[in-house]
């Protein structure tokens, strides 16, 4: 590129002296390099847009056409004079453009999920860098790259992971197993000595009721053992997250306007704390509000068990009526994370408990399968997620889960103008 500059330059100097047929053969020169510069741009996958100071678009290569989500052809837009943000029709992306516009800034970088179909979601990257010509800035480079696959290939990824707990899991069934198989292995043996017995005597059969007492039992074990494989079945049921980048806290807002009303039917109050800051991470709203409503159940059930089902109400030194039993949820950032911070003030865990509270099949309800923060779990994995917890008895409980915010920020070097540094 350097010496074609070169090259340009002396041409210039010497166009005067040039002959017509020199000047066409510099001409055919240069139309061929322009050429074999556009084949390189459009084989390149990485969308390449260019918009000059106004954000209006100048260049967009093949490898952006299918990148961006558009209302016309690229045709129309380059004939047009609104700037490239107003063609947009996903407001995130559109959002992310303009303000980049309105406020002057460059060499920055974010990522967005587009919906492409029903179920089909793609992730793109997309940076803005400064375009300096002749060491003055003249518009903006966008960068646009599909990175689909690097995030398929992250879950995969994950997912192999969580394999590798199966053996475990594997184990703890076997052990589930064995007391009904042994239990329907006694009665039926019982039930064979009864009738061996009755054959070789008088042949009069048991009575009704000692049969159908063996019998009974038997049917319960078999009712115990479907249901220890059905629940083995869908906790090892791999979940399947169709992931967007989405705002956690507008998320969260929604869930908790969901189960508000549960929580002050029962006198408990309901607070909530969000962060400012307007970061986007990778969820699954399904099942994020599968989280985040399994842990407000449990909230639940920890303070009527220790303020009772029916939850007195006292009064303040005012004789107004106040709640007792209190759900918080506060949200922060720090560095590249997303902390949803989530505790009660019910009766709390023990140290066996909470050492297994995350283990398939561990329950301290009656009626309870064992494996809600299972799923819990396995559902914060999967948004490459992390999820702890701390409990005192009779004092409460505390969640905390971690998860990652895409690294947005694209670090490079400034440009250098006339007047000395660029600004970013």
């Amino acid at each position: 590129m350097q010496r074609t500059s070169v090259f340009n330059k002396t041409v210039s100097q010497r166009l005067d002296k040039l002959s017509s047929a020199q000047i066409q053969r510099v001409f055919s020169n240069l139309s061929a390099e322009r050429d074999l510069l556009l084949s390189i741009i459009d084989s390149v996958p990485t969308g390449i847009v260019i918009v000059d100071k106004d954000f209006r678009l100048l260049f967009a290569n093949k490898g952006m056409r299918h990148r961006l989500p558009l209302s016309t052809r690229i045709e129309e837009i380059l004939d047009g004079k609104k700037k490239l943000y107003e063609y947009i029709t996903d407001f995130e992306i559109k959002s992310f453009l303009k303000n980049c516009h309105e406020k002057n800034l460059s060499n920055v970088g974010e990522e967005f999920s587009v919906k492409t179909g029903e179920d089909t979601v793609r992730f793109m990257a997309i940076s803005i860098n400064p375009l300096v010509n002749a060491e003055e800035l003249s518009g903006s480079v966008i960068l646009v790259r599909d990175i689909t696959e690097k995030r398929n290939q992250e879950i995969l990824l994950r997912q192999m992971e969580n394999l590798s707990s199966l053996t475990n899991l594997a184990a703890g069934v076997a052990h589930e197993i064995k007391n009904p198989l042994g239990a329907i292995s006694i009665h039926i043996q019982l039930l064979q000595k009864a009738i061996r017995s009755a054959r070789q005597g008088d042949g009069v059969l048991p009575d009704e009721k000692f049969v159908e007492k063996y019998l009974d039992v038997v049917n319960e074990e078999i009712d115990n053992l479907n249901e220890i494989v059905v629940n083995f079945l869908f906790a090892v049921r791999p979940v399947k997250a169709n992931l967007e980048l989405l705002n956690p806290n507008a998320l969260l807002e929604k869930i908790i306007d969901f189960f508000a009303p549960e929580f002050s039917g029962k006198n408990i109050q309901v607070r909530t704390e969000f962060c400012e800051s307007e970061v986007r991470v990778l969820l699954d709203p399904k099942l994020f509000r599968e989280v985040v409503v399994n842990i407000a159940q449990n909230s639940i059930a920890a303070i009527e068990e220790k303020f009772g089902k029916k939850i007195a109400v006292a009064k303040n030194d005012s004789g107004v009526k106040g709640f007792r039993g209190e759900f918080v949820l506060r949200t922060a950032t720090e560095d590249d994370k997303f902390f949803i911070l989530i505790n009660d003030d019910g009766n709390g865990m023990s140290q066996k408990t909470l050492e297994h509270i995350f283990e398939p099949y561990y329950t301290t309800k009656a009626s309870g399968t064992g494996l809600g923060m299972t799923t819990v779990y396995k559902i914060i994995k999967e948004f490459s997620g992390d999820i702890r917890v701390k409990s005192r008895e009779g004092v409460g409980t505390a969640f905390v889960i971690t998860l990652p915010i895409p690294q947005t920020q694209t670090r490079l070097l400034p440009y250098k103008t006339n007047g000395g540094e660029g600004k970013e």
